[in-house]
């Protein structure tokens, strides 16, 4: 059987985050992969890391094999805008208004977590560490699935790392039956496209869901039914590889999402 490793990259500086990445390799990649890695850990727009972690890790058990999300960006213009349109998408899928209220002014707060929130429907918060969160790991994408994906968001000028991996964590997270949708908002102070992404929708870019300079952010996982410890489980340890594609469309309206998810 052919042998897999998953990557993972931690970059830091003065004990502040500054970089990540990773995925999931056939062995004759692996160290390819390393120095590709710890290259951009040394080149970062957010400064020269000075402290570079790296686990290079044999599965165990072959990867999953699913599908990304469907992506689209919404025509958002200002943080107040990005709400309103996120109450209303994920209300339509069982998730309260007090539950995004509630995602969106913890994410807020500038409390910076190294792995996401877990929030049932109404918006209280389930996991064991809510210091720490839940990190998602084990993922990656096969080499034809990511250059069909390159293609498709070059057309829309959005073939970078951001969102490729954005999309690829997503897709993972939201394939599992207890998630229902997810809320992003990137750490970066200089990015200030968020999402949120559900299998109803797909994944919904976010554009100006902050202003810029501001470094809050972070991810909400909201979850119904089921036993935490399986789906915690799944979310740090079942390796996920994504081998096909979905559409990338361009800007959408609020109404063309309900409209297609009815």
């Amino acid at each position: 059987m052919k042998k897999f490793y998953s990557v993972r990259m931690r970059a830091s500086k003065d004990g502040m985050h500054i970089s990540g990445a990773e995925g999931i390799y056939d062995k004759n990649h692996v160290s390819d992969i390393v120095q590709k890695y710890t290259g951009r850990a040394l080149s970062h727009e957010k400064g020269r890391s000075d402290e570079i972690s790296l686990i290079i890790e044999e599965l165990k058990k072959r990867p999953l094999k699913i599908s990304t999300l469907p992506l689209c960006t919404l025509n958002t213009r200002s943080p107040e805008s990005v709400k309103k349109a996120s109450v209303k998408i994920l209300r339509s899928i069982g998730i309260t208004e007090r539950a995004v209220e509630e995602a969106f002014k913890s994410l807020s707060l500038g409390i910076t977590m190294r792995g996401a929130m877990l929030m049932d429907i109404e918006g209280v918060r389930l996991e064991p560490d809510l210091l720490r969160g839940v990190r998602v790991t084990r993922m990656g994408i096969t080499e034809n699935a990511d250059s069909i994906l390159s293609k498709k968001l070059s057309r829309l000028d959005l073939n970078n790392n951001t969102v490729k991996e954005a999309l690829i964590l997503a897709s993972k997270v939201n394939r599992h039956p207890m998630i229902l949708g997810e809320l992003c908002i990137s750490d970066d102070p200089d990015y200030t496209t968020g999402y949120i992404a559900g299998r109803a929708f797909g994944y919904i870019r976010l554009p100006h869901i902050k202003r810029r300079g501001l470094s809050y952010g972070g991810r909400a996982f909201f979850i119904t039914g089921g036993e935490l410890k399986g789906l915690i489980e799944y979310l740090q340890q079942t390796p996920v590889i994504i081998s096909r594609i979905n559409n990338c469309r361009g800007k959408v309206n609020t109404e063309e999402i309900l409209r297609k998810k009815k």
